[in-house]
């Protein structure tokens, strides 16, 4: 019988097959208490169990080759972290030593106890870290028992299945990308996950949140994935199947159209440039970017140096990744995001602050980078060095004020005196700008031009610290809503103290790449938008269907709206 099961897409397409169950992890372990003669012999137990996890990741990195193995790198790299986390460690043993408790439940007590710090955190991105703390728990659990049964647990797919899980982890996901899975359904989980960001780059189907599943589903059943429409159908009708192929030929036909325009110029229907510039972290990334025709890179991660590192990244190993990123746009303009550590990004070395009561309102962006002028000067070192080699922009994340970008100025030309006396040949000018994040700067942007060359509103940060929502908290979809009027009015009043001020004004936050908001944003005069490199041709594709002249015409009445339902009236008025 027809059964249909909703959830949240967090990766767009559609799926057909059949269903592969994976329970949540049903693990018995020994609550009694350690004899005072049994915790030594307790203590190497753990560490086996946690040297097997590590292993474990170190084979599948292994194994991985090409365009896969730069997708999920970063994501095991995460997990080995936590892995080697010292305070997570020096945990585990104090309750094994201290407390008597035995691995498993040292082992669950640490995972219960992070899991309480992680869900008390108020951003969805970084609450959604938790997900990573169950994984690598679970999977060091998973050795312990195998230390006992020797049975090995493997999670493996057939070609033409579809996974049905609580969670899955990227390490795990990948691997079975491999083996021919066809799309992920999780009766748990997050839109802003590493899962659900790794299922995104390998167009991966993948919906989330879909609570009966595992209650619902038995394997092999034949599901259809519908991560266009937010649903799971369990033995589909043939009215079903026939919507699906409808689709697959719909979805064949439009990637052939869309191939098209990878060379195209951006431009509106009535001629008016546009330039679309890619977000990217990855060597994936640059090489997708100048595949799809991007302008340049309008925001590139420097963090991801200081995650996979147990300690900092020297100053060469910076300057090479840096100058192969501007190598690898071939002479296209690059914009360096300053490092961006904090809130829901915490690095091995341990420059961000462990405990923070608010961490997403804490010491993160550029306020981290200041209070470590030592590691910050010599990524600033490594960013000059790397400008010779092209034309680099120098972004500046989470500023809230004009002395912040002064003192980031007076960091750049002190190191610059100090490259010139070492004989290093350096750029004539680096434009430095300022990430539009923080309510604070909106209102005061004015001020900040003053010292900026160029602005990049990052609108993910800034609608939440304006609306004073949790994006990832189902019941306040009302509020966090992007066509929220005090939201568009500080966007239109960034942009056009940018177009007044004669310097540019980029976006660079998730509704840039989202087609559903290009007409807004074009409307409150946007004409730098920088996004995922996978939505560059679907962007470019929207804007040419779009009168410029028109939009912008239309841009007071959608700032002068009271609510989002007028905005979103107003924008079906006008036929976007």
């Amino acid at each position: 019988m027809r059964q249909l099961l909703p959830g949240t897409p967090a990766s767009k397409g559609m799926a057909l097959g059949r269903a592969r169950l994976v329970q949540p992890s049903r693990y018995l372990v020994d609550t009694r208490p350690l004899a005072e003669e049994e915790v030594e012999e307790e203590l190497q137990r753990l560490h086996r169990a946690l040297d097997t996890a590590r292993q474990e990741l170190h084979d599948l990195r292994s194994k991985l080759h090409g365009a896969l193995a730069r997708e999920v790198n970063e994501f095991i790299d995460a997990h080995s972290l936590l892995l080697d986390d010292a305070e997570l460690l020096r945990g585990l043993d104090e309750l094994v030593r201290v407390g008597h408790y035995r691995a498993g439940v040292a082992l669950k007590k640490q995972r219960d106890r992070l899991a309480k710090v992680f869900e008390a955190m108020d951003d969805p991105y970084l609450r959604s870290r938790r997900e990573d703390v169950d994984q690598v728990i679970n999977r060091v659990i998973s050795a312990l028992q195998r230390q006992t049964s020797r049975e090995e647990r493997k999670l493996a797919a057939r070609v033409g299945e579809i996974l049905v899980a609580d969670t899955i982890a990227p390490a795990d996901m990948a691997h079975l990308v491999g083996n021919g899975l066809l799309g992920v359904v999780a009766s748990s989980g997050s839109a802003y996950s590493h899962s659900a960001i790794l299922a995104r780059s390998l167009d991966l189907p993948m919906l989330v949140g879909v609570r009966d599943a595992l209650a619902t589903i038995h394997d092999d059943d034949l599901i259809l994935l519908d991560a266009e429409r937010g649903e799971t159908v369990v033995h589909p009708t043939a009215q079903d199947l026939a919507r699906y192929r409808a689709w697959q030929r719909e979805a064949a036909q439009e990637g052939r159209r869309l191939a098209k325009l990878a060379n195209a110029p951006t431009r509106t229907r009535d001629g008016v440039p546009i330039r679309l510039f890619a977000n990217a972290e990855t060597a994936a990334d640059i090489a997708l970017a100048r595949a799809r025709g991007a302008d340049g890179v309008g925001l590139y991660r420097t963090e991801f140096l200081f995650l996979k590192h147990k300690g900092l990244p020297s100053e060469d190993e910076q300057f090479i990744a840096y100058r192969d990123l501007v190598l690898g746009m071939g002479g296209l303009p690059v914009t360096i995001r300053t490092l961006d550590l904090g809130a829901d990004k915490a690095d091995a070395a341990g420059l961000t602050l462990r405990g923070e009561d608010n961490p997403a309102l804490g010491v993160r962006g550029v306020r981290l980078s200041l209070r470590y002028p030592a590691v910050f000067t010599t990524q600033i070192r490594a960013i000059l060095r790397a400008a010779c080699y092209g034309p680099v922009r120098v972004l500046v994340p989470m500023v809230t004020q004009p002395d912040e970008l002064i003192a980031v100025r007076t960091l750049f030309k002190l190191a610059r005196q100090d490259l010139k006396r070492e004989a290093i040949d350096l750029p004539e000018k680096l434009p430095l700008g300022a990430m539009i994040e923080v309510p604070a700067a909106a209102l005061n942007v004015r001020a900040l031009l003053e010292h900026a060359d160029f602005l990049a509103i990052g609108t993910n940060d800034l609608a939440q610290y304006v609306l004073a929502a949790d994006r990832g908290n189902d019941g306040l979809e009302n509020i966090y809503n992007p066509l929220q009027p005090a939201l568009l009015r500080l966007i239109a009043y960034v942009i056009t103290a940018g177009r007044r001020a004669n310097k540019p004004v980029s976006l660079c936050g998730e509704i840039g790449g989202d087609v559903n908001f290009t007409a807004l944003l074009l409307a409150l005069g946007l004409c730098e938008y920088s996004m995922h490199p996978s939505q560059l041709l679907h962007v470019r594709d929207r804007l040419a269907l779009l009168d410029h002249a028109a939009l912008r015409r239309q841009a007071a009445r959608l700032v002068r709206a009271r609510t989002h339902e007028e905005v979103a009236a107003l924008l079906e008025e006008l036929g976007q």
